[in-house]
């Protein structure tokens, strides 16, 4: 990890780090407890209580527990979250060999708290301003991924993120109605903008609260974030804002299939 050293410009360098040691411990984790599966079922160790749930797990297309607890928060049955876990190592040995991305892949982290840390760390260093006067603002970008060759002067890009209960319209570039027996749109490249927060103008927009499953819930973790509530972002619309409370509308970073 010599080409991304800890630095006090880049906090994205520490963000990658605590991510590959997070995936790590989960990996080996799965790699540990398959390799015993392998030789209990061969007769060579004993079957034990937490090998047996494993297996069941397995035969039930479910994620085992021992995983699970290791694991970030996942829906997904066993084939979809084994899909999903390797497109995650991808994005990562990704990023490791060709450099730090133009557009995130925001539903791969792991700890997604510690990445939008990193992004308003950066600007707050940049700018050398306290972090707690430091917030979002959000543009939904109208280009595909594919077409952004540069990151941007501040804030990040991020990709990966679905809308629940609504649709994000191209054409008026604002919330709008669901298509019939749609429940999922994705939403397009957004853009995260830092900047002071006693600077911010509010707009008509729906404070869109992001999820990380479709659970909607979690528990609050020692680091004092929620296992699964990311943040709020603010869409544009011209409807008002209790119209898309009242629909339930969020915004996901993984889906359950």
């Amino acid at each position: 990890m010599k080409k991304y050293p800890v630095v006090y410009t880049e906090s994205m360098n520490t963000v990658l780090r605590q991510e590959l040691i997070r995936f790590n411990r989960l990996i080996a984790v799965v790699r540990v407890s398959l390799i015993n599966l392998r030789k209990a079922l061969k007769g060579l160790v004993v079957m034990s209580g937490e090998l047996e749930e494993v297996f069941t797990s397995m035969l039930n297309g479910k994620l085992p527990g021992m995983w699970a607890a290791k694991s970030y928060p996942s829906l997904k049955p066993l084939g979809s979250y084994i899909t999903d876990l390797l497109t995650r190592l991808q994005f990562f040995n990704t990023w490791i060999e060709t450099g730090t991305p133009d557009v995130f892949w925001i539903s791969g982290f792991y700890f997604t708290q510690s990445f939008l840390t990193g992004a308003t760390q950066n600007f707050a260093r940049k700018y050398v301003i306290p972090i707690d006067h430091v917030g979002f603002q959000y543009e939904v970008m109208k280009f595909p991924a594919e077409d952004i060759k540069k990151k941007p002067e501040d804030g990040v890009y991020v990709r990966g993120l679905f809308l629940e209960g609504a649709r994000w319209d191209m054409d008026i570039m604002e919330v709008n109605e669901s298509h019939s027996k749609i429940l999922f749109d994705y939403l397009p490249i957004l853009w995260l903008k830092p900047g002071e927060t006693s600077k911010f103008v509010r707009k008509d927009v729906y404070n869109c609260p992001v999820y990380k499953t479709s659970a909607r819930r979690g528990t609050l973790s020692t680091t004092g974030h929620s296992t699964n509530f990311v943040m709020m972002i603010d869409l544009p619309t011209k409807k008002p804002e209790t119209h898309w409370i009242n629909r339930g509308v969020a915004a996901l970073c993984q889906l359950d299939d």
